[in-house]
């Protein structure tokens, strides 16, 4: 069904005039016949009661009235929205981000590239490295903001930070205080970590891998606080980014790791070969420069 054609059906609905029609659609009255009649049989009934050469809507016309109007303002909806999306200045960004950057490094980013862009429009979504890779891939996200760097080739990558993974450990244990600690000496603990699919997780499962060690988990928790509460109440041993002056738990104590490889990258993923909005591509000009 033409969409032109469903327009030019509601103006000759509310005219009932085929000549006042054609002249206010700039057409000529054969050709807004000849599509009447097009649509008539595609509808399977006439939509209009013809009385001595003169339209009046009838039952199944007002029923198509209906549905062409909601139809009609659908489309110019959906094309009003596309334009805004593609409007450097007033579209929308589509970003995910791990939890762990949500309190502090997400906000602060916003709040800089809003000052300069400040009609922008941003679709947030919060989740674990492996829920982000797959906002990417099936559209849902412009951008993750997570850790590790995506193994597959189909992604851009662009690290933003690094920062050191330390040991948590509860007030009193014996290794507060201590020199940087190597991750053989606390085989014998037991440890609070992510669940598998996270990628802290799969960062700590690396470093424990390559120290030889197969660590006792004893709970796995969904989010970094958490595993910083559990080691407070002396559920166990964690490895955890080292955390920002003044924002750790402070009951545990936070202990250097002597392994080289005990850091994280957090850096923004995409898919270069899928062409951004204009507000998204101004968001990754931000966020890269």
């Amino acid at each position: 069904m033409n969409l032109d054609e469903l327009r030019w059906f509601v103006v000759l609905a509310e005219t009932e005039h085929v000549t006042e029609a054609a002249a206010t659609l700039g057409v000529s009255q054969p050709t807004l016949s000849r599509a009447l009649a097009r649509l008539e049989e595609e509808v399977g009934a006439p939509l209009f009661d013809r009385v001595h050469r003169r339209l009046t809507l009838n039952a199944y016309g007002r029923i198509m009235r209906e549905h062409a109007l909601r139809c009609t303002a659908e489309m110019d909806a959906a094309v009003k929205r596309i334009n805004a999306l593609r409007d450097p200045d007033t579209g929308t960004v589509r970003l995910a981000f791990l939890h762990s950057v949500a309190s502090w490094y997400v906000p602060e980013l916003l709040r800089r590239f809003r000052s300069e862009a400040p009609q922008v429009q941003f679709d947030l979504l919060q989740g674990a490295a492996h829920d982000l890779i797959q906002h990417i891939q099936n559209g849902r996200a412009d951008f993750a903001i997570t850790s590790p760097r995506p193994a597959s080739a189909e992604f851009g990558w662009h690290e933003l930070y690094v920062e050191r993974l330390c040991l948590a450990v509860p007030r009193g244990h014996r290794f507060a205080g201590h020199a940087p600690v190597c991750l053989p000496e606390i085989a014998d603990e037991p440890a609070v970590a992510l669940p598998p699919g996270f990628g802290l997780r799969q960062l700590t499962d690396e470093l424990w891998a390559d120290a030889g060690v197969s660590p006792r988990i004893v709970f796995e928790a969904m989010e970094i606080p958490a595993m910083e509460g559990l080691v407070a109440a002396g559920f166990g041993v964690a490895v955890v980014p080292e955390p920002r002056p003044g924002h750790g738990e402070p009951m545990c104590e936070y202990v250097p790791l002597s392994h080289p490889g005990a850091q994280r990258q957090i850096g923004v993923a995409w898919i270069p070969s899928r062409e951004p909005a204009p507000a998204a591509e101004r968001f990754a000009a931000f966020v890269t420069r």
